[in-house]
């Protein structure tokens, strides 16, 4: 192999790819990208079994082949490289050469055949989701996963579809967050759960791509594809659970808060919460009282009493602040909905009139 090429445009597709090697030792291969050149593209390939990515660009091929090298070194290698424009990459004795004007590096290889294949979705109907609103929908409930891999449908994304539009949800069972986007035209799916870390990755691999990505399901794989990018991830074979069972149908208290003023009490005080991260919120729609008060007998404590529009029945519930702070990263709206229905059913959050946003977080346990 011997090719020619714009480093710029090379260092770009190799960061990508770079992030999605794997890093097992028993398998040393997986750290490599695996470079393909012929017919004026060179295909850049990485995965670590659970996520797949190919990029390919135009280059000069002087001469076709392959290699597998180290992502991580190419990388380093070429982002660190400032003077020169124009990069060269020749196979030399089995290994790779990696020069420009002013400088050069030999790159120890990998066996080629070891590299593994990464899956082809193949699918009858394939359809297309706009990718700033793909990534909006991952976005806005991802931080609701499971980070623990014991139970690999908590740590995962599930997306379902419903008439024009697509649900991605996410849940570590003490919240969850819901979040519908339209799509106008879509496969109709059940369920598909993608692990938590692959949707990091393909957020970050698309997020530079504002038209529509084509996708592809089959029972084992999904795909996301552009003419110069594929990126494939494995599918979760669980069941996500039944999460519509465990939102209240009845609201007895309503509290509508201005989102800012309901973010800026919460951090004043988590200063003064205790080792749970509790706060309490007391209630009282005649008194016209929202109360949120933190105690901690090592530091002190703290009351903030919020303006707030409040209906229904009195009402005092603790919630560990951790796990109300990250929704609002979600909520567009300036003033925000808290729904209750007792001391023992989840809290629902909502941006007021935005129903395409839910956010559920159960309560303290006294």
């Amino acid at each position: 192999m011997n090719i020619e090429c714009i480093k710029e445009k090379l260092s770009y597709a190799i960061a990508k790819a770079e992030k999605i090697t794997g890093k097992n030792i028993s398998l040393p291969i997986l750290s490599c990208v695996l470079l393909e050149a012929h017919d004026s593209i060179l295909t850049i390939k990485a995965t670590n079994l659970d996520l797949g990515i190919e990029i390919t660009l135009p280059v000069k091929v002087n001469k076709p082949g392959s290699i597998a090298i180290s992502g991580a070194v190419l990388y380093n290698f070429i982002s660190n490289i400032t003077n020169d424009k124009n990069i060269n990459l020749e196979v030399v004795e089995g290994n790779l050469k990696v020069s420009t004007k002013h400088t050069k590096s030999i790159i120890k290889a990998f066996p080629v055949d070891d590299f593994p294949n990464i899956p082809k979705v193949v699918s009858d109907t394939p359809f297309t989701f706009n990718v700033p609103n793909l990534i909006k929908g991952f976005k806005s409930v991802i931080y609701s996963s499971s980070v623990s891999t014991i139970r690999p449908v908590l740590g995962s994304i599930m997306l379902s579809s419903e008439e024009d539009s697509v649900i991605f949800v996410a849940t570590d069972s003490f919240r969850l967050a819901e979040k519908k986007v339209a799509v106008k035209k879509h496969k109709e799916f059940n369920q598909i759960l993608l692990p938590f870390k692959n949707v990091g990755e393909i957020i970050r691999t698309l997020e530079d791509y504002k038209d529509d990505v084509e996708v592809k399901l089959n029972q084992n794989q999904i795909s996301f594809s552009y003419p110069d990018l594929y990126i494939t991830s494995r599918v979760i074979d669980g069941v996500f659970p039944d999460y519509k069972q465990i939102i209240p149908k009845d609201e007895k208290t309503e509290v509508v808060v201005l989102k800012q003023d309901f973010v800026s009490a919460l951090k004043i005080s988590n200063i003064f919460s205790d080792k749970f991260s509790q706060v309490t919120f007391y209630i009282n729609p005649k008194e016209k009282t929202f109360r949120i008060t933190t105690k901690n007998m090592d530091i002190g404590e703290n009351v903030n009493n919020l303006d707030a529009v409040l209906k229904g029945d009195e009402l005092t519930i603790s919630f560990n602040y951790k796990y109300i702070i990250d929704c609002f990263q979600s909520i567009d709206a300036d003033s925000i909905s808290l729904t209750f229905s007792d001391t023992n059913k989840p809290m629902i959050v909502r941006g007021v009139s935005d129903k395409s946003f839910l956010y559920l977080v159960m309560p303290m346990n006294k």
